[in-house]
């Protein structure tokens, strides 16, 4: 036994690895179960050893133990079950444990779990490759495969960088991305987040300088944009963006109409367009991808987190003919010199296949349409609630904006004693669930938001 296993066990039981007094209440979704029972000695165990993402670990409140997921519900280890409002991060479309996907993931580990792509080629990343240049729209046709979203935005990146390095082009190695975007956490992702509102400002000096721009929503907006292009084209690679919604930015919505100004301005100024579909993509807005509510075709689209359904980690980087022509040589330097070591993964491509597969013969988007309908009627009520300052709602995609969260951890302690995992974050409460989520537990969703931003700390019954 580690001694801070010892120390865990010799004390009373909170759920943190500090020995000092915990400075909030457990939620009650992480006490033992009915009997009183300590968590189970797993999480005992490991909650002393895991480092958790965006949490500051001395102060956060205790994760909860999960034990199955189904559906739209999640189960935790004291026995609770609870309705799940974000998807995992808005990645299980279809729910929880969906038997077509499992199924093929089963069989696909019995065949082959996993063979590099270096020099190699199996069926399922062949397959998926070929479907999604069949559904993308335009000549968006070469995908390039990798493992997390972050990567998939810096393969992008590099992929702009050097198609004018190949076309005979230096010096231009900058982008512009937008106030409000978030695009991902590795190096050079980080830099072309939002500097004032993201997570990054720890790291000012070790990232490139990126340009920052406002989007042009508007002829004041557009004009601004139009200027910078036009006074820096020589050092811009491309334009990134988030269409339609930027996300962990502040789930920010804009038109359509903005993504065919990007179009006519990257036209305009000889750069690339790189939409990040990685939350937007696979029906999130309504459309399979927001790109084509917009009727636009970028240079290069990422995609991610719905991939596979929520089961496994992929992402892809999609380049149309143009951009993959200028790395198409005998010259071996101008090869894309990348190749993350479980890209193109025959699991998680198997998943993704079923996935689409699902796509093509369910009703995804007419649920999105449905969920959309629910989330505008369920979320209505927050309008003339005190603090809230917007409702907004697109796809699968409800927002509450606050004037302020004052203590989102307890806010998310409230939540979870409502039987319902919400996660804020800045100044707003989001929803984005399955698409298949029934309508009972979205009206359960959107009914503990709109009592516990009344101020009710009663439990929504299960």
């Amino acid at each position: 036994m580690s001694r801070h296993s010892a120390i865990a066990r010799s004390r009373k039981w909170t759920g943190r690895p500090a020995p000092e007094p915990v400075a909030r209440a457990v939620p009650r979704a992480v006490e033992g179960g009915q009997d009183g029972a300590a968590p189970p000695s797993w999480y005992r165990d490991g909650v002393e050893h895991v480092w958790l993402p965006y949490a500051q670990m001395k102060t956060a409140a205790p994760p909860v133990p999960v034990v199955r997921t189904r559906g739209s519900r999640i189960t935790l280890a004291n026995g609770r079950e609870i309705v799940d409002g974000v998807a995992s991060w808005w990645t299980a479309c279809h729910g929880y444990n969906h038997p077509h996907i499992a199924a093929a993931v089963a069989r696909q580990l019995e065949t082959m779990p996993h063979v590099m792509l270096g020099g190699m080629l199996h069926e399922q990343a062949a397959r998926l490759a070929t479907r999604l240049a069949a559904m993308l729209p335009g000549d968006l046709e070469r995908v390039f495969f990798t493992d997390s979203g972050s990567v998939a935005v810096e393969v992008a990146m590099k992929m702009a960088v050097q198609y004018w390095i190949n076309s005979g082009v230096r010096g231009r190695t900058r982008f512009v991305a937008f106030r409000g975007g978030y695009h991902g956490d590795t190096t050079g992702t980080m830099a072309v987040c939002d500097p004032d509102e993201g997570m990054h400002g720890l790291f000012k000096g070790l990232l490139p300088e990126q340009i920052i721009a406002d989007l042009p929503r508007d002829e004041e907006t557009t004009a601004a944009l139009d200027r910078l292009l036009a006074d820096r084209a020589d050092e811009i690679a491309g334009i990134l963006v988030e269409p339609l919604v930027q996300g962990a930015g502040g789930m920010l919505f804009h038109d359509p109409a903005v993504l065919q100004r990007l179009r006519a301005l990257a036209d305009r100024h000889g750069t690339l367009l790189i939409f990040d579909e990685i939350f937007t993509g696979f029906g999130r807005t309504g459309a399979m991808f927001a790109c084509q509510s917009a009727g636009v075709v970028p240079d290069v689209l990422t995609v991610s987190k719905a991939l596979t359904g929520g089961t496994l980690p992929l992402a892809a980087t999609v380049a149309t003919r143009r951009v993959f022509d200028a790395f198409w040589s005998d010259d071996p330097l101008k090869a894309l010199m990348h190749g993350p070591t479980f890209m193109g993964n025959a699991l998680a491509c198997a998943a993704a296949n079923a996935s689409l597969d699902l796509f093509e013969r369910e009703p995804r988007l007419a649920q999105v349409a449905a969920v959309e309908s629910a989330l505008r009627e369920g979320l209505a009520p927050c309008r003339s609630l005190p603090r809230v300052v917007d409702v907004r709602v697109r796809g699968a995609i409800g927002v509450v904006e606050l004037d302020r969260i004052d203590d989102v951890t307890d806010l998310k302690a409230r939540f979870l004693d409502a039987g319902v995992y919400v996660r804020p974050f800045g100044r707003i409460v989001y929803l984005t669930p399955a698409f298949t989520i029934p309508a009972d537990d979205l009206r359960r969703l959107t009914g503990a938001i709109v009592k516990v931003l009344a101020g009710s700390r009663g439990r929504t019954p299960a």
